[in-house]
């Protein structure tokens, strides 16, 4: 990219020029070498339509995940909450060995123990993750930590990557000094599942928060 002064001032294509006016200054580049069509069926451009197809379908399980979040993520207060989250989505979706490259998925690598483990060790911001003192056991929720914790809400998340969509139910529930939560059943067995939960004090002010 270039800058040029000439008394006759230009706009749009010359041969393989671009001329363009950019923040008051006039600007001329060259035209890009990219080819759609080259793009869809050229063999050398396979990995990059690999790449591509990929990156596309993180985005979007990142985004309808985050959907569901969407009450809890604007607490975290994170503004880059979504390419921190987006970037967790990738490293999942690497964990895929099932499928071809071109064709992973991030829920093939969520069924993985690393996949689950990056998951819930993800961090929402400045609120501190679950993980140090939440165990699950037996269709329940213990809390191990000192804090004063009254409620846990917990979220069950429905993930539909195939559709490209969510559906989610939520709980808030009143501890006892057990701090012990059996989980309710929603949706069904053969759905693929994720846990969020979200601990608070009696001011309902967020105390730790993530996935289990």
């Amino acid at each position: 990219m270039a800058t040029y002064e000439s008394v006759i001032k230009i706009t749009g294509a010359v041969g393989d020029l671009v001329f363009y006016n950019l923040n008051g200054k006039n600007v001329v580049r060259k035209k890009s070498g990219f080819n759609k069509t080259a793009f869809k069926k050229n063999p050398s451009y396979e990995k990059v339509r690999q790449n591509s197809s990929e990156f596309g379908h993180c985005s979007k399980v990142g985004k309808i995940i985050r959907v569901s979040l969407d009450f809890y993520i604007k607490k975290a207060g994170d503004p880059l909450l979504y390419q921190k989250f987006a970037k967790l989505m990738t490293e999942i979706k690497d964990l895929d060995t099932v499928s071809e490259r071109g064709k992973r998925t991030v829920e093939n690598g969520l069924q993985t123990e690393i996949g689950k483990k990056r998951l819930r060790q993800f961090q929402f911001g400045t609120i501190e993750n679950v993980m140090s003192i939440v165990e699950v056991k037996n269709q329940a929720l213990l809390i191990n930590g000192k804090k004063q914790i009254d409620k846990a809400a917990i979220l069950t998340i429905k993930l539909d990557s195939e559709n490209m969509m969510t559906e989610y139910a939520e709980d808030e529930v009143i501890l006892n000094e057990s701090q012990k939560i059996s989980f309710k059943e929603y949706f069904g067995k053969e759905d693929f599942l994720l846990y969020f939960v979200a601990l608070k004090n009696e001011n309902n002010e967020i105390l730790q928060m993530g996935f289990i």
